[in-house]
């Protein structure tokens, strides 16, 4: 019996490994990419663009969003502290939503494991998410509400990785954004987010593929085909958008790290719009909504989880209607979920070249100033007066 239990222990890991090395330098290279769009962006004159919760403004909170690529978790933190300081709450959960959903990373992720047609369907149901919100909001949630969770949001008290929101490392120099990235204050800007988001996130990497592993290696299936209901076309259609934010709620995966287990639920029989919807649902993760509860309070906390999971759900289904009736769906399920295997090929290839970049960027991180203690200082509580940690 212990054999057994060390080698479905083995069979799991080697799944996991097998996960890390197919991705690992797409990894690399899209939080590389976010580095660079971080060092170039300033984040202290986000709440100053916005300020309502227009269609323009919506777009911009959106755009501003993609290129502030966080952590779930910082995320939530950043979107408090935008609120805080003036932005309006519907264009602070825009924000929030396309940092964590719309970013480099995310995308090529996704394309490596499961397919351009699942980039296309994130960022089709990433707006169409944040449309649904805003009129969500403006419909049912009310000022005093509102009113009652920036009480709440400037108590100050604390979340996770709030320091890491507050950090704005991006350079100051004159010129252009292509200009100031060319300078020695870029360069050390874009090593500086990039070893900062790699400290945020390494743990939901490492949790989703070990979740995701385990799952791969033990979950027969015939769990995924009953549960996703795989035997009844249409109710399956409807049913993968309702149950995949669930999955990601009880899955404790965010961001980044719970698209290896989408690509086990692709395999399994969920439903395209279940994937969809699922990517979304690292917002709505227990340890999340809890955070929400400190930050807004109990009652806004529901109203959040209530009107985000109903729009992950109505995005989800969306683009997957969508892309039914445009004939670009995906049928095939051959989401790249493998064991461990190293061979010579242009993964390996790419692997070494991108740890290579990783190491330079590592080095300038340390070369220039940075340290564990800036390290230790991403989970730290946020300024009381609101200025950012920097260096």
């Amino acid at each position: 019996m212990g054999v057994d239990i060390w080698a479905e222990i083995v069979d799991a890991l080697s799944f996991s490994f097998g996960m890390l090395w197919a991705i690992l330098w797409a990894l690399i290279l899209g939080f590389a990419l976010s580095g660079v769009v971080q060092a170039a962006v300033s984040k202290k004159e986000m709440q100053r663009l916005l300020p309502d919760d227009r269609p323009r403004t919506l777009v911009r909170a959106t755009a501003l969003g993609a290129a502030s690529s966080s952590c779930s978790y910082a995320a939530v933190a950043l979107s408090r502290s935008l609120f805080r300081r003036g932005a309006d709450f519907t264009s602070a959960m825009a924000f929030e939503i396309a940092s964590t959903n719309l970013v480099a990373e995310l995308a090529i992720v996704i394309a490596l494991l499961l397919g351009w047609e699942f980039v296309l369907g994130e960022f089709v149901g990433g707006p169409l998410m944040i449309i649904i919100l805003a009129i969500v909001f403006r419909r049912f949630l009310k000022r005093r509400l509102v009113d009652a969770a920036r009480e709440q949001a400037n108590k100050g008290l604390v979340g996770s990785m709030e320091g890491h929101a507050e950090m704005d490392m991006s350079a100051d120099a004159p010129g252009t954004w292509s200009q100031r990235l060319r300078t020695p204050q870029g360069f050390t800007a874009t090593a500086d987010y990039f070893v900062m988001d790699w400290a945020a996130i390494w743990r939901d990497i490492a949790i989703g593929l070990l979740v995701t592993g385990a799952l791969a290696a033990w979950v027969p299936d015939s769990f995924w085909q009953n549960l996703f209901l795989t035997d009844h076309d249409t109710a399956a259609k409807f049913w993968g958008p309702v149950i995949g934010p669930i999955v990601a709620m009880i899955s404790f995966v965010c961001s980044v790290g719970n698209v290896p287990l989408a690509a086990v639920l692709w395999n399994g029989g969920i439903s395209f719009g279940g994937v969809i919807a699922f990517l979304f649902g690292d917002l709505i993760i227990v340890p999340i909504l809890n955070i929400n509860r400190k930050y807004y309070g109990l009652k806004m906390a529901g109203f959040l989880l209530g009107s985000f999971y109903a729009a992950m759900v109505l995005a989800g289904l969306g683009a997957e209607l969508l892309f039914e009736a445009i004939g670009i769906e995906p049928t095939e399920r051959n989401a790249k979920v493998t064991d461990a295997e190293v061979t010579w090929n242009y993964t390996t290839f790419l692997n070494i070249v991108f740890l290579g970049l990783a190491a330079v960027l590592v080095w300038r991180y340390f070369r220039r100033g940075g340290g564990l203690s800036m390290l230790k200082m991403m989970n730290e509580p946020a300024h009381a007066d609101g200025h950012d940690h920097c260096h």
